[in-house]
């Protein structure tokens, strides 16, 4: 009986993916391959006329190839991004997991804050102007950081207290410093949740929308999430070529995700049962 039931959730948990995300994803395929009429009709029915072919290079070449200075300035931003996340936040994990100090609360309550109150537009703007940085990838990437270093140091540290600290006791007897006890002894320890943090915060980073729109305008300054105002207007949008931008802005992410699934599985198993 047990055993049917099991069957039975599996096979509804099975249904209920193909239906939320692979027909939505069969949807924009099928609409990026038709002419901006039949597209038009948002219908979910096979190109009478394929052209996936004419559609890609009329996205690619939309605007003086913005599509292309967007990507360049998205893997900019995630690659710069995601590594000062995964750095500072095992550092302060470590911190925070080894030195329990009379301030270790109060910390803990800004991490936790950080994941729950949400981020304020107009006071970061102000904070970036008046240091110089907004309207620039540097000060697009130090807000990026501060989002997303909360969750980094949540990860890392639930990983870390299964870390014995015997191993640092050890190696400070050898002669190693802060520093080199850090990468050379407890970093290579973190290589699971290291690529967790790196494709959740990549994928994170990448499909940002709201923090590019805001704390870095400009076309030049544009980002894949941004070039989907490039065929949809007021009064008119090529829903066509919109489609095969999304397309185009989602596959990333996607290999990103075939590809780690197991490591992403891992991580956040292992950080959850050791922790």
């Amino acid at each position: 009986m047990r055993t049917a039931q099991r069957w039975w959730v599996g096979a509804l948990a099975i249904v209920a993916s193909v239906v939320v995300f692979l027909v939505p994803f069969a949807f924009i395929v099928l609409q990026a391959g038709k002419d901006a009429t039949s597209a038009s009709r948002l219908s979910f029915s096979w190109p009478e006329q394929p052209q996936f072919v004419q559609n890609f290079v009329d996205v690619l070449e939309a605007r003086d190839y913005i599509l292309v200075i967007a990507f360049i300035n998205s893997t900019i931003l995630t690659v710069v991004s995601v590594a000062f996340l995964v750095v500072l936040g095992a550092m302060v994990a470590f911190v925070l997991q080894r030195r329990v100090t009379r301030w270790t609360g109060l910390i803990n309550f800004l991490v936790l804050a950080g994941l729950i109150v949400p981020p304020a537009v107009v006071p970061t703007i102000w904070v970036l102007q008046g240091i110089g940085l907004f309207g620039t990838m540097p000060g697009l990437i130090l807000v990026e950081v501060a989002f997303g270093l909360s969750f980094s140091v949540l990860l890392f540290r639930a990983f870390i207290s299964s870390i014995p600290r015997e191993l640092d006791e050890a190696a400070i007897i050898d002669g190693a410093g802060p520093l080199r006890l850090f990468f050379r002894v407890i970093m290579p320890l973190l290589r699971s949740v290291i690529v967790t943090v790196v494709v959740v915060q990549s994928v994170a980073v990448f499909n940002d929308f709201a923090n590019p729109l805001y704390f870095l305008p400009g076309e030049q300054n544009a980002t894949v999430q941004l070039t989907l105002f490039n065929f949809q207007s007021q009064y008119n949008t090529s829903f066509n070529l919109l489609f095969m931008n999304i397309l185009l802005i989602t596959i990333p992410p996607l290999v990103m995700y075939v590809f780690f699934n197991r490591q992403i599985v891992a991580g956040m198993t292992s950080g959850a049962v050791k922790g």
